[in-house]
């Protein structure tokens, strides 16, 4: 077996910050959003995405609402550049929509950029180098003044550019690639070299972006920090603090929301999570999370198929079944006790009540999701979740007593089958288990009369011949069952009785559920019929010709 030596790993190191605020904080507003699905998530993909592609996924971006939106890096990629031509020349970004384009800090790369832009009304330029140390010692071999020199003459660069196109509003935005990994303080000092150059205004701010492009602590480390940088960066009332997160710890989406707690304005992220390596921040989830505390993420994501078909679609990856709020199982619950739990709390649940449903912590509904879709059954379910599957898809409202019967019928055809039972199959097993008034005998015509009791008078069909029975009682299902009892020399008596209309309406059709004992055992029956009367009638039918049926079973054998 191959070595797993966890000692090569050195424990992060924290900033070292006093009476930090942000585990007190609430999220109580949504950040400004900015997606990099079209550069971040580009970047990430096998088979980047073609130029119709990347137009598909930017009116998806535009309907959801973002209002920034990276388009690319187009000093890097010709696609790239001929995409955001696009976009300028053919009218493509609405009139609030800012378009962001990413490029090293390099002159010729940032007179390429703004070649790309020309034309545009609203843009932000996007410059960064890496600060961290291990980039600065391996990979550039300079001292942090060197670092720093990059950055600023950047930034010179940027703001040079942008001068000479007066017609387009500008928004300039500053990165210390892999923050994560550089100590903060010089940090600060990089970013704040740069916003000497830019001297920003509370009027018109400027972006410093703050990537954890390896996400190499826990998120309330990375929170640390940030409170760490906003207390210490200069101009803090100029500038907008942006968060890109990544996901090499999975914890991506609660780095980027501790951030938030910590001082920033700005989140950057992809929807549904794609990006180099483990991925970036999924900004449906960290959206989501927000919507179900009540709070507007100011991102529509009503539609979340078409989000997800989209995604998809362009991307060629698949969106996992349990991926949050966007997976086809996540709000799909296999276990018999949650699935009763649901039931109840969907039968409790108004339009005008908070929501409040166990294991659902949004209404399906709010994402375009349908309750038929909540509950599946398998050979782990429970009474509650066929019952609810069987009412929505065909309106059988099962007493509970008829729940305990048919759960375990449902849940051996499940194990044999290996698989989800789907609503179609069972309401196969509930016919043929209860529903079994035509044979060995079926009801043919009938006459009720009532003098000092009820009688019956019933002709019954079989394939051997016809049968007459007759009985009197208390009524019209006590008269048949003493009929049956005389006629198969049994005692029915009736233990249960329940009935609904299927459909709203005068020519809706009912249904009568039976519990009957019948020399000492419990048999259940069912029946539809136009008429009440005679869907009960049938009912008691069902459960006695399961009787017979498996008398003469008994006797074959």
């Amino acid at each position: 077996m191959s070595s797993f030596d966890y000692t090569k790993y050195r424990p992060f190191e924290p900033v070292a910050i006093e009476n930090r605020t942000w585990p007190d904080q609430e999220i109580t507003t949504a950040p400004i959003w900015a997606s990099v699905d079209l550069r971040d998530g580009n970047q990430a993909l096998v088979e980047p995405m073609t130029v119709d592609q990347k137009k598909e996924f930017f009116k998806l971006l535009v309907d959801v609402g973002f209002k920034e939106i990276e388009v690319g890096f187009p000093a890097a990629s010709q696609l790239d550049f001929d995409f955001v031509r696009w976009l300028v020349e053919e009218d493509q970004v609405p009139d609030d929509v800012y378009i962001q384009v990413l490029t090293q800090a390099r002159p010729e790369l940032i007179e390429r950029t703004y070649e790309s832009l020309k034309g545009a009304k609203k843009a932000v330029v996007h410059v960064y180098n890496s600060t961290s140390k291990t980039q600065r010692e391996q990979v550039f071999r300079l001292g942090k003044d060197g670092i720093k020199e990059i950055a600023v003459k950047g930034a010179q660069c940027v703001k040079e550019y942008a001068a000479k196109h007066p017609e387009t509003e500008w928004v300039f935005q500053y990165s210390p690639e892999s923050f994560t990994g550089t100590e903060t303080d010089f940090a600060v000092e990089v970013c704040d070299a740069v916003i000497d150059v830019w001297q920003p205004t509370p009027e018109n701010k400027c972006i410093i972006n703050l990537p954890a492009t390896v996400e190499v602590t826990t998120p309330n480390r990375f929170a640390d920090q940030i409170e760490y940088f906003c207390r210490k960066v200069k101009n803090r009332d100029s500038i907008i603090i942006s968060l890109h997160t990544h996901n090499d710890r999975g914890c991506g989406v609660a780095a980027a929301e501790l951030g938030l707690m910590a001082g920033a304005d700005r989140i950057e992220g992809t929807l549904l999570g794609n990006g180099e390596r483990t991925g970036n921040m999924c900004v449906v989830t960290m959206a989501m999370n927000m919507y179900s505390q009540g709070v507007n993420p100011e991102l529509n994501f009503a539609d979340m198929d078409r989000v997800i078909s989209v995604v998809q679609s362009c991307t060629q990856l698949p969106v996992h079944p349990r991926h949050a709020y966007a997976g086809e199982l996540v709000f799909t619950a296999f276990s018999g006790s949650h699935q009763d739990a649901i039931k109840k709390c969907l039968a409790n649940q108004t339009d005008d009540k908070p929501w409040d449903v166990a294991y659902l912590p949004i209404d399906p509904r709010d994402i375009g999701r349908s309750y038929q879709e909540v509950i599946r059954v398998n050979s782990q379910s429970g009474k509650g979740g066929v019952a609810f599957a069987l009412e929505q898809e065909y309106g059988l409202a099962l007493p509970r007593w008829l729940q305990v019967e048919l759960s375990p019928i449902v849940q051996r055809f499940s194990e044999e089958d290996g698989g989800v039972i789907e609503a179609a199959d069972m309401k196969r097993l509930f016919e043929e288990n209860f529903m079994t008034a035509s044979a060995p005998y079926a009801l043919g015509n009938y006459e009720l009369s009532k003098k000092d009791r009820d009688s019956v008078t019933a002709e019954l069909t079989h394939k051997d011949g016809n049968i007459s029975v007759q009985g009197e009682g208390n009524g019209a299902l006590s008269a048949f069952t003493s009929a049956l009892s005389e006629q198969f020399n049994i005692r029915v008596d009736i233990v249960q009785y329940q009935e609904h209309a299927l459909t709203v309406g005068s020519d809706s059709q009912a249904i009568a559920y039976i519990q009957a004992n019948i020399d000492g055992e419990r048999y259940n029956g069912v029946a539809i019929d136009n008429d009440i009367v005679s869907a009960s009638i049938q009912a008691v039918l069902a459960t006695v010709n399961q009787k017979v049926s498996a008398s003469e079973q008994a006797n074959v054998a």
